[in-house]
């Protein structure tokens, strides 16, 4: 598998004793399962729902709790709440988003507004009901996210921003868009777990993103691109994802099931910050080719688990730290790399020009280097 894109990877290795499995091909459905529930996107299409997943990450600090004062916190944050319709070729469908910055740009999931984005309309009603055009400012399928544009003559309501890294599980937490197109709906909760990293469907394959709160406040569809808030109002995470009881009937599965995902803000400001200023997002880029080794592979060479390096780009971000191919990578800042998706966290969480701590074996002996991540090459 190979989890960077883009660059001229050196030959590959033969990982010791190991053969890559065979790559199952086939379209991936639009519904992924994950333990027994299904996530499924929180935007209405026609009479269905596209997919999307979503995940989490580590908080620092501790909240109140409690339950947020929610007539306090809808007064405050509605205003900056926005109902978007889309009609396209793709088809139509509802979703939200909210305003980030006075002058028009507004923040919502690349999967709301994707029906649209080559030649459809998109249109946004404001929760005084003024509904206008809208302009696709950027998208980016990759972490499912996108920036809108309005123009309105007036400077408009802007959300305040939290800080997503300062989430705790047990916060409370409430939730604003416009679940099946009913707009200005408040919900309520609280932040059930971080940490998630789940498979996310993204431009008819699959990805994994990393980044995600989960929540029990009600989340339905039409609710995508929508926020997540804290009890000061301020947005901790974009609601973007739900998980529903598998085999259930209705529109996005059947509806709630008080499991739901939401992008935090501090990644996802990052994602519109670049998509207002560039149109597009620049990805830090680890340069390898990797495969987990099997356990008793592992267990041969006296680790637990690791990733075998197949192959290198001469220009990515490992070479230049001296990692090469047939080296195991068993630690990446003191994280254990047993799976690929440590490397698509990093892409997430990570941008050109941070370093990272990478532990790996080669010939039996263990090594650490420090490496520089750089800019994903254009494709």
């Amino acid at each position: 598998m190979t989890d960077p894109e883009g660059g001229s990877p050196a030959p590959a290795a033969e990982p010791p004793e190991l053969l890559s499995p065979p790559v199952d091909r086939r379209r991936t459905p639009w519904r992924l399962w994950l333990v027994t529930a299904a996530i499924a996107a929180v935007v209405g299409l026609g009479t269905g729902a596209l997919g999307a997943w979503l995940a989490g990450s580590p908080a620092r600090t501790a909240s109140s709790a409690g339950s947020c004062d929610a007539v306090a916190v809808s007064s405050a944050v509605l205003p900056a709440v926005v109902t978007i319709h889309v009609d396209g070729a793709g088809g139509s469908g509802v979703g939200s988003g909210e305003i980030v910055r006075k002058s028009g740009y507004i923040l919502t999931n690349d999967h709301v507004i994707a029906a649209g984005a080559n030649g459809g309309r998109i249109t946004v009603a404001f929760a005084n009901g003024r509904t206008v055009d809208a302009t696709l400012v950027g998208r980016d399928p990759r972490s499912d996210l996108a920036v809108l544009k309005v123009s309105t003559g007036a400077a408009l309501p802007v959300i305040s921003l939290g800080d997503s890294g300062d989430v705790v599980v047990g916060q409370p937490v409430v939730a604003l868009g416009a679940p099946l197109g009913l707009s200005s709906t408040v919900t309520a909760g609280i932040v059930s777990a971080l940490g998630r990293d789940v498979p996310v469907p993204s431009g008819g394959g699959t990805t994994t993103l990393a980044g995600a709160i989960q929540t029990d406040a009600a989340i339905n569809p039409g609710n995508s691109g929508g926020a997540l808030v804290d009890c000061r109002g301020e947005l901790i995470g974009i609601n973007t994802a739900i998980s529903t009881v598998p085999n259930a009937q209705g529109v996005g599965g059947g509806g709630s099931v008080g499991i739901g995902f939401a992008v935090p803000v501090n990644w996802a400001m990052r994602v519109a910050d670049q998509l207002i200023e560039d149109g597009s997002v620049t990805y830090a880029y680890f340069g390898a080719e990797v495969t987990p080794i099997p356990r008793s592979v592992a267990q041969r060479w006296g680790i637990d688990d690791g990733l075998f390096v197949q192959a290198v780009d001469p220009n990515g971000s490992v070479a230049a730290a001296g990692i090469a191919p047939g080296d195991i990578i068993t630690a990446i800042d003191g994280r254990p790399a047993a799976r690929n998706d440590v490397l698509t966290r990093l892409m997430f969480t990570k941008k050109a020009g941070d370093t990272l701590t990478v532990t790996y074996l080669r010939d039996g002996a263990t090594r650490t280097s420090t490496v520089t991540l750089v800019a994903e090459p254009s494709r």
